[in-house]
């Protein structure tokens, strides 16, 4: 078990490598293209809209499939959009279509990947370790893809368009190696079809109060959320001034946030518990929003702000995966880590498109002030329904379903 968690935690740093330098490189690609923000924001709609379009059929092929094989084939399609992007760069061939379908192919690849290594976490990590497993693997995650990759890809970028793409190639390339020696446990094939399965993934995150409240919180922070993604790289350029490398300063800032609170998360929760980290957690998206609208255009400030806002997230984000690991059969767990994430990271493509709306018909400081409001609802939510009693009826529920348990 312990090795299968090394080789886990190794495929996520050269996974996140990957996906770091084609998800900093894209957004990039694309101003040099064009500086509508409708535009700017179609790549991140492309690079999204996955989650929404998949997500369901993925947690089907993962509950259905070893779980290592599912995680390898994430990255063969990463290495294939990869080095697409890499020759078209290097040959000054780019254009805002094949950006569309790099982001669109890179997502797709992402929701099969992420979906795997969640669903391989209880095979690798005791319960009473997914806090911490969690942990680590969100902060080599957001670390390697925010905090690390992004500046490299700023200055990648400048000397040559389809450096990152290479780059990512290679990274996405040991991925693959590396995911086919993390053991696994075997799956049983199922005979049922696979839209009753995903209904029976559905229909268990759905009917499960805690997990459902989860989920209606994430898929509107997520909304709010990717219209400030889309339209981060134009607020860089247009209100602070600070070009490509700046832009992917800011990322690493982001990045910053995950790494700090990274060391503290796991003894928060256990003092705290899950509900009220993730009570203490949630408003402070919301704040963290309307001060990036109103602080001045002072870069440093911003991104202290940045820093903040995603210790928070990370917080809650260990919480919110550990809740899923924890208060789930292992039989439909990859149905119910996909479902939640089509159910709530399905709104990001709309967000995105709503970013770029709002930044074009009111401004760019508007987008943050619409997802400081949404954010603010997602609080509410949060205060309302995942109380410490809510925690303790799912840890009952479990406990009732577990066999021999009266």
């Amino acid at each position: 078990m312990k090795d299968g968690w090394r080789r886990l935690q190794a495929v996520a740093i050269s996974g996140s490598a990957a996906e770091g330098l084609m998800l900093a490189a894209l957004p990039l690609l694309a101003v040099s293209i064009t500086t509508d923000p409708r535009e700017v924001s179609w790549v991140n709609v492309a690079g999204q809209s996955p989650w929404l379009l998949f997500s369901l059929f993925a947690g089907v092929l993962i509950d259905r499939v070893r779980r290592t094989t599912v995680l390898a084939w994430a990255y063969a399609v990463q290495v294939l959009a990869a080095v697409t992007l890499a020759i078209a760069g290097s040959a000054r061939q780019l254009s805002l279509p094949l950006l569309l379908i790099v982001a669109f192919v890179v997502t797709s690849a992402q929701v099969l990947g992420d979906g795997a290594s969640g669903a391989l976490v209880p095979d690798v990590v005791p319960p009473e370790r997914f806090t911490a497993a969690n942990t680590r693997l969100q902060l080599i995650d957001r670390g390697v893809v925010q905090f690390v990759v992004p500046p490299l890809t700023g200055w990648l970028v400048v000397v040559s368009a389809g450096m990152p793409a290479w780059l990512a190639c290679v990274a996405a390339a040991l991925a693959l190696v590396l995911a086919r020696g993390v053991s696994s446990a075997s799956v049983v094939p199922s005979q049922a079809h696979p839209l009753r399965d995903i209904g029976e993934g559905l229909k268990y995150l759905v009917g499960t109060p805690l997990l459902r409240s989860i989920t209606v919180t994430v898929a509107l922070g997520s909304f709010a959320a990717s219209a400030g993604s889309a339209m981060l790289v134009l607020y860089a350029t247009q209100v602070l001034h600070i070009g490509s490398v700046g832009y992917g300063a800011l990322l690493a800032c982001l990045a910053a946030g995950w790494v700090l609170s990274s060391f503290v998360v796991h003894r928060i929760v256990a003092r705290l518990g899950y509900s009220w980290s993730m009570r203490i957690a949630q408003p402070f998206a919301a704040v963290t929003q309307l001060l990036i609208a109103v602080v001045p255009p002072w870069p440093p400030l911003v991104g202290a702000v940045l820093v903040v806002m995603t210790a928070a997230t990370l917080v809650w984000n260990v919480c919110s995966q550990s809740s899923r690991q924890r208060f789930t059969p292992a039989s439909l767990l990859g149905r119910v880590l996909t479902s939640h994430r089509a159910l709530a990271w399905g709104l990001t493509p709309l967000g995105a498109l709503a970013g770029g709306l709002v930044a074009a018909h009111w401004s760019l400081r508007g987008v943050f002030v619409m997802g400081a409001v949404i954010q603010a609802v997602g609080a509410v939510v949060v205060w309302r329904t995942l109380s410490p009693a809510a925690f303790r009826d799912a840890e009952l529920a479990v406990a009732e379903a577990r066999p021999g348990v009266p």
